[in-house]
């Protein structure tokens, strides 16, 4: 096994840990709000830190970025190696009592995404990726859809915690819940990300999205054969995460088309 295979390895293990924590906190959860109709629970806080344990404890030269930001959590200086962990995406899903929420998990090294691995504890579905590998899920090689018009997709769409009016997100929603044969909104990026890898959903986008949400799941859409971009059509950013994601080169290229309407109405 070579070191990637490690990596992924480790990867794969710590999702799963973080996912039985977050089961372990079901029915028995405290919640504050970091900001409006943006929630933590114990349940964030406790995965992230099984999460830390198990990828530092592996390799303990590498530093990790989480979203939840603890007090007790030590402090760790940035290194050549960073693990992204969004340890309960979903957690309003999570909050209320629906089932659809994950941990999600990439490796990255200067800015290029090494490995990632998204879990779902419900469903026991894994999604995971490593650079040139291909993406599976529990194992299984997984491929985006072929889909090559607009009419025929099923849409996904991210909404920032509270919308405006003259939301991009919404703005497109808007513009797309005519062209599509129906449009999601979820509540998890990572999971969005993989249902395009796997076929699922064949377009989705996000103006709001932070990195710890995206990191894995833009990987694994990779991996997959999808196609992902800035939201202004160039090379997408890590760091600022806002995207259009779609199956493929061809449905990109049309979901693009319908973006640029809303830079036109912004102007």
């Amino acid at each position: 096994m070579g070191v990637i295979d490690d990596y992924l390895r480790v990867c794969a293990e710590a999702v799963r840990v973080g996912g039985r924590v977050i089961q372990g906190w079901v029915g028995r959860f405290e919640v504050r709000e970091k900001g409006p109709a943006d929630l933590v629970t114990q349940a964030d806080l406790a995965s992230q830190e099984a999460v830390r344990r198990t990828v530092l404890g592996a390799f303990p030269q590498h530093c990790l970025l989480g979203e939840e930001k603890s007090p007790d959590a030590p402090a760790t200086a940035r290194a050549e190696y960073r693990w992204i962990v969004d340890p309960l995406d979903g957690t309003t899903n999570f909050v209320h009592g629906v089932p659809h929420y994950s941990v999600s998990l990439a490796l990255e090294r200067n800015g290029e995404l090494l490995v990632g691995a998204v879990y779902d504890p419900m469903l026991d579905e894994c999604f995971t990726a490593a650079t040139g590998q291909g993406a599976r899920l529990n194992g299984r090689p997984i491929h985006a859809s072929r889909v090559a018009t607009l009419s025929e997709t099923l849409a996904v769409a991210s909404f920032p915690p509270s919308v405006q009016r003259d939301s991009p997100d919404l703005l497109l929603f808007l513009e797309m819940v005519g062209r599509t044969q129906g449009i999601r909104r979820t509540g998890s990026s990572a999971l969005n990300l993989c249902y395009l890898a796997a076929g699922r959903f064949d377009v989705y986008w996000s103006y709001s999205t932070n990195i710890w949400d995206v990191a894995a799941g833009v990987l694994i859409l990779r991996e997959a054969g999808g196609q992902v971009t800035s939201t202004t059509g160039g090379g997408f950013c890590l760091e600022e995460a806002h995207f259009l994601a779609a199956a493929n080169q061809e449905l990109h290229a049309r979901l693009r088309e319908v973006a640029a309407t809303i830079t036109k109405q912004d102007r």
